[in-house]
């Protein structure tokens, strides 16, 4: 039997979310592709404690890839792990089912015309994404548990979530 994974996407480029009740927040498309290319080496955490990690890029338990529709990911976190079993399992219930993106801004616009700034990042440096049950950008991310039965079978359910992505579809 295959490993189960969960992927979806981390954010969405252009989408809002009010922070903290101050600002209103959207991220360019192309914002993290600086850091990935820079600093690759990105995990993904339980609701963005450090000491549950879930899975990183630099032991392929973890991929980013930035598209037309935003940050995609694909999480294997270790299913013999309690970190692991407890994230395969809430989302595998879906009692999880948003992400969180951990960052610094580098370059960023404000305009402050509207009732409530508004803030455009351009560029950030990810440091981790994170599963959560409440997120700052809500529906606009995604969490699913999937489970491919072969390595040709994963091939083709790829190949159709990239031809999705292109077509804004999650």
């Amino acid at each position: 039997m295959a490993e189960p994974f969960i992927s979806g996407y981390a954010l969405q480029w252009g989408q809002p979310a009010t922070i903290a009740g101050l600002f209103v927040e959207r991220f360019a498309r192309g914002a993290f592709d600086k850091s990935l290319r820079d600093f690759p080496d990105v995990c993904a955490l339980w609701s963005h404690d450090e000491s549950r990690p879930l899975g990183r890029v630099g032991n392929g338990s973890l991929e980013l890839r930035p598209d037309a529709v935003g940050l995609w990911y694909n999480l294997t976190p270790n299913p013999d792990s309690p970190n692991g079993q407890e994230a395969l399992a809430s989302v595998g219930r879906e009692d999880v089912g948003q992400v969180s993106v951990g960052f610094w801004s580098e370059i960023e616009e404000w305009d402050d015309r509207q009732d409530m700034p508004q803030r455009l990042i351009t560029q950030a440096r990810l440091s981790e994404i994170s599963l959560v049950l409440h997120g700052a950008y809500g529906d606009a991310t995604s969490a699913s548990l999937s489970r491919a039965t072969t390595n040709a079978a994963a091939a083709v359910r790829r190949k159709a979530e990239a031809a999705h992505r292109l077509r804004g579809i999650r």
